[in-house]
């Protein structure tokens, strides 16, 4: 077991900080701005992490809104234009007997955003108002939502399957709803929800009384 698990202290405690360029960790100096191993720019922790991952989770939710209430594709079939939301998508999906392709649907389009929102909106209120929750499972989590971030371009593949699956040359023809660009907004607001959230805040939370 390392010193820092002895002590059972942070690393910030201990006068550590971790570079994010060269990922080495090192003593703070005269010069703590500047990492001694790359040179780089180096600080404590992102500048308003927090503050930058409220905002964008409060606009992910705002879209999220539009994104399931308004239509998402538009489907033209003989010169007249019937609207689909997300979920009357789905259910379109499944009537046409493609249970799979609706499967994913869902799963791209109402889980895995609404299970990201969810779960990053818990840590940063943990964080902010220092709940005692378990930091080991709220990192886990975090884990958990970065690695589905990773995937969250198949949500922006969900209107190109719809559309791929509908459109049948002169007869039918799929166009972009409103909701398509609320979608899309929300899947970048919580990948960059996650990108600024800063971990270790998650540790200075439960050792800050």
């Amino acid at each position: 077991m390392n010193e820092i698990a002895k002590a059972g202290l942070s690393g910030r405690q201990q006068g550590l900080q971790l570079c994010c360029v060269c990922c080495k960790t090192s003593k703070q100096t005269q010069h703590p701005d500047i990492c001694p191993h790359c040179l780089n720019r180096i600080s404590l922790r992102k500048k308003n992490s927090l503050q930058k991952t409220s905002a964008l989770l409060i606009t992910a939710i705002v879209f999220l809104i539009p994104a399931n209430i308004y239509p998402i594709t538009y489907l033209l079939k003989n010169s007249i234009l019937y609207p689909d939301t997300i979920f009357s998508g789905i259910l379109s999906l499944m009537d046409s007997n493609m249970k799979i392709i609706a499967g994913i649907v869902f799963i791209a389009s109402i889980v895995v955003p609404i299970l990201k929102i969810v779960g990053l909106t818990i840590i940063t209120l943990a964080v902010h108002f220092k709940y005692k929750l378990n930091a080991k499972t709220q990192f886990l989590a975090f884990a958990f939502i970065a690695w589905i971030g990773k995937w969250s371009v198949l949500d922006l593949f969900v209107i190109s399957i719809m559309v791929a699956v509908f459109d049948k040359g002169n007869l039918l023809s799929v166009y972009p709803g409103i909701a398509a660009s609320s979608f899309t907004l929300v899947v970048l607001c919580t990948l960059f929800a996650a990108n600024n959230f800063d971990t270790r805040l998650i540790w200075d939370a439960q050792n800050n009384d």
